[in-house]
């Protein structure tokens, strides 16, 4: 196990490096140092801050040290300042981040759970009306965009309410835990709902297909020809087996989505990662789109390396050398 963790552990270094070059071409190589240092500090900079730009991040320098001296800030947790907040990009992400995270977590928790729960009962009531209801309803969930789902239930729960004098939910917004956890957790319902109810719908395709893949295997017929309860059957080692590929899509999701719910944050006016990056490519402020996008890498790669060991967890075909 520790040699595998120290191999992915490794690879996910070298997979944030490759990135970090990405970035760096993308937005440090262009025709002159001057040009680079002016669209970094924003269209609104002065002359003496374009110069102060190229002086701080070494733009005079060769190009290899340019690039030396970026990898050395990012190592050291330093993203970059932006001209346009007045303030590090670290302490942009730092406002942002409760944001995305808490709208994550929730939205995750409850997509997971409702989509495996409906994709087993699908699966295990293979070609019964609940079967249909359940694929249909994931079919409509699945093809509905989620900022449509948003508005849809801001009208219903929000508008509909309000007008009523039934104040239940907030229009959009966010608040921060520590100032209200009441109202952190209201403000979070619908989009914690919408987001799940679109996710969870893979999910539950999914589960069922995979379950239904898992249930013709031999060692499942043997387990039924040994006497085995059907609910044994089904939880204990179908349903093991059958969460591999959902804990691989589910590591996917939940680390793009702590790069930013872009759509979703936008619905609801939540200022999270990816309301952040929207606003801060329309101003043009450069470092801070650096700074969230090196922070959804590394979100991407620590939940592929926790999937990988996910696997062995769940299922006992898998064996880490």
């Amino acid at each position: 196990m520790a040699r595998f963790l120290i191999r992915r552990i490794f690879l996910g270094a070298v997979v944030i490096w490759l990135v970090t070059m990405m970035v760096f071409a993308i937005f440090f190589i262009g025709p002159g140092p001057q040009d680079v240092a002016r669209r970094l500090a924003g269209r609104e900079a002065t002359p003496q801050q374009v110069q102060e730009v190229a002086r701080r991040l070494d733009l005079n320098a060769p190009l290899i040290n340019q690039y030396g001296s970026f990898l050395n800030r990012l190592i050291h947790g330093n993203l970059g300042y932006s001209y346009i907040h007045g303030q590090p990009v670290t302490s942009v992400i730092k406002e942002a981040f409760p944001v995305t995270l808490s709208l994550a977590i929730g939205a995750a928790a409850i997509w997971l759970v409702l989509g495996v729960f409906s994709g087993v009962i699908s699966a295990v009531r293979r070609g019964s009306i609940l079967d249909r209801m359940v694929t249909t309803f994931a079919l409509i969930f699945y093809s509905v965009p989620v900022f449509v789902l948003g508005l849809l239930m801001l009208y219903v729960f929000f508008y509909q309410l309000s007008i009523h004098g039934i104040r239940w939910f907030p229009g959009g917004g966010y608040t921060y835990f520590s100032a209200s956890p009441t109202k952190w957790f209201r403000g979070l319902i619908l989009p914690w709902i919408a987001l799940a109810l679109i996710s969870a719908a893979t999910y539950t395709r999914l589960t069922r297909s995979t379950m239904l893949e898992v249930m013709g295997e031999d060692y499942i017929r043997t387990a039924r020809a040994k006497g085995l309860p059907e609910r044994r059957v089904v939880y204990r080692h179908s349903l093991r087996s059958a969460l591999t590929p959902v804990v691989s899509q589910f590591g996917i999701d939940v680390g793009t989505l702590l790069g930013g719910a872009i759509l979703t944050e936008y619905t609801f006016s939540m200022p999270g990662l990816g309301y952040t990056v929207v606003n801060a490519i329309d101003q043009q402020d450069l470092p801070v789109v650096i700074g969230i996008t090196i922070v959804a890498t590394v979100a991407v790669v620590v939940a592929n390396i926790l999937v990988d060991i996910g696997y062995a967890v769940l299922d006992p075909r898998v064996r880490i050398h």
